[in-house]
């Protein structure tokens, strides 16, 4: 084995268990074990457990950052971008399990810090962008555009957080709703809300 195949079957092995065991419950000894090397092949590798989870969630910020921001800068008609926004982060949950796991067991939404809530800040600060001129078309307040971007990301985090276990109902039917209430409010909501074929 390659030094770089090395690297990335300690990176694959040390996302497994950081996803089931969190930082705090997987130590160096189980990740050399379940790799079947010795201790001091992490260490020279990734220079200990910090390392090995500081690259494992690097590359889980950067995956879902890409979804999120593709579903963002597409364009479009507001409610099709939250669509897309929402089946994004869903697509991301469905597909890498383990990854998002990851940055909301140790990171959660309610915390001011941490690599999930930097993120989703990241997010809402581009959700903002969209929604000013939104505001100003209608009207409204532009400076209460950032709390209802805080709004609308942490709408669809906290149900993403809620689907990675209930996996119900299916994922189009989970964006679905949530644009719903985003986008009609308690007061007019859809009886039986569907996607529009551009958000798909």
């Amino acid at each position: 084995m390659t030094a770089s195949q090395r690297r990335e079957q300690l990176l694959t092995v040390s996302r497994g268990l950081f996803a089931q065991k969190g930082f705090e419950g997987t130590s160096v000894e189980e990740i050399a074990s379940r790799a079947e090397v010795s201790k001091p092949v992490v260490y020279e590798h990734f220079g200990g457990k910090e390392g090995v989870y500081a690259v494992v969630v690097d590359r889980e910020v950067q995956a879902l950052t890409h979804a999120l921001s593709g579903a963002l800068g597409s364009g479009g008609h507001p409610k099709v971008l939250l669509e897309r926004t929402a089946l994004a982060l869903l697509d991301y949950i469905e597909s890498s399990e383990d990854g998002f796991r990851i940055l909301v067991r140790d990171s959660p939404v309610a915390q001011a810090t941490g690599t999930f809530s930097s993120l989703i800040g990241d997010v809402a600060t581009q959700v903002e962008a969209i929604l000013e001129p939104q505001f100003r078309a209608n009207g409204l307040e532009t400076k209460a555009a950032p709390l209802y971007a805080q709004m609308l990301v942490g709408m669809i985090a906290l149900t993403g957080q809620y689907w990675l276990d209930a996996r119900s109902p299916k994922k189009s039917e989970v964006a679905a709703h949530l644009v719903n209430l985003a986008w009609n409010g308690l007061h007019n909501m859809d009886k039986k809300p569907t996607l529009t074929k551009l958000g798909r």
